[in-house]
């Protein structure tokens, strides 16, 4: 039976179940019956189904490289339950000024030569304060003279803000949705869902790539991870960059004892994502530290398209350099160059 067979078969029985997407459709009307069916797919036909969208708009062995550098650590007033960046617990962590702007462009010569195509900067704050714009703003235009794509997460943004980073040539702005609006508030307490849903607006409505995701493994049920993908996928401009995240336990933080996920389950995650957000590029964010090589391979031929190189991000644990290259050279991926997904603006 085929996957368009499947999901008539499903229709008869819940109205509403997916309907079959051209692949050359973007949709942004999706509802929980048409993902509960995808999630529900046998896992050969979904990995099949998301193979068949990916390999209509990208190369099928090209991963997009990223590095990902704390430009300011620690000391962050909000309450994110997964975060040892956190003021509110005890995990330990030293709080840091911003970085100077020649130390930063220092780490990205390195990104560069290890092979990054973009250089993503992430600062502890709920938002960034006017008088540090300046030097935020000289990172990017000194990325950007070695020829990367930038990207920046600083958590909340006001209109005068986002427009600054738009006219100084920010590429991507990250700023993630985490999971469903209905779970939010058991993560997070200091902002709103609806508060990263308006940064998300005025970085699209001022020309800048979004890049917004979530993470799985915070005691989330699977009715919210696809209320996580549908907030994704229904926007009005589909994110450029979608990062999945599989929890990284942090010691002190309310989720530091959270159980793994499970491999499959999250590799079913990627696989629908790639479908209903077939032009984004899909990164396997954090997490990879936690994954083995056959997960890792199981989640690009699902259809992530994109990871952190380096050893570090912000405070987790990445995979070394070199056992990324064994592992891609294993499963021939290559780079992709800069400014190669389909949706870039």
């Amino acid at each position: 039976m085929s996957i368009q067979t499947r999901i008539e078969e499903s229709a008869k029985t819940q109205p509403g179940i997916a309907r079959r997407t051209n692949p050359d459709e973007l949709r942004h009307d999706w509802t929980r019956e048409e993902l509960q069916a995808l999630f529900d797919l046998p896992f050969n036909d979904l990995l099949f189904e998301a193979q068949l969208v990916h390999r209509r708009w990208f190369k099928a062995h090209e991963v997009q490289m990223s590095t990902l550098l704390s430009i300011k650590t620690g000391g962050c007033p909000e309450d994110c339950g997964y975060c040892a960046q956190s003021s509110k617990f005890d995990t330990g962590l030293q709080a840091s000024k911003l970085m100077e702007v020649e130390k930063v462009l220092a780490e990205a010569r390195k990104a560069k030569e290890a092979g990054a195509t973009r250089y993503c900067m992430g600062a502890a704050w709920r938002e960034p304060k006017d008088r540090d714009m300046d030097m935020i703003c000289a990172m990017i235009e000194g990325v950007k003279e070695m020829g990367m794509e930038t990207c920046m997460t600083l958590g909340m943004l006001s209109g005068q803000q986002v427009h600054r980073l738009a006219q100084t040539g920010l590429d991507y702005y990250n700023h993630n949705v985490d999971t469903s609006e209905e779970y939010y508030p058991n993560v997070i307490s200091t902002r709103t869902y609806q508060d990263r849903l308006d940064t998300l607006e005025r970085v699209r409505n001022a020309g800048m790539n979004v890049c917004s995701g979530g993470i799985v493994g915070m005691g989330e049920s699977a009715d919210d991870r696809i209320g996580m993908l549908m907030t994704l996928a229904n926007l009005d401009e589909h994110p450029q960059s979608v990062p999945i995240n599989m929890l990284m336990p942090m010691e002190g933080t309310p989720l530091g004892r959270s159980e793994k996920v499970d491999s499959i389950d999250f590799v079913r995650m990627i696989a629908v994502a790639r479908i209903v957000m077939p032009q984004s590029v899909v990164r396997l964010a954090a997490g990879r530290e936690l994954m083995s090589e056959e997960t890792q391979a199981l989640c690009f031929l699902a259809g992530a398209n994109s990871i952190f190189v380096g050893d570090k991000l912000l405070t987790a644990k990445n995979p070394e350099e070199d056992k990324d290259q064994k592992l891609f050279a294993k499963l021939g991926i290559e780079p992709m160059p800069a400014h190669s997904c389909p949706s870039e603006k």
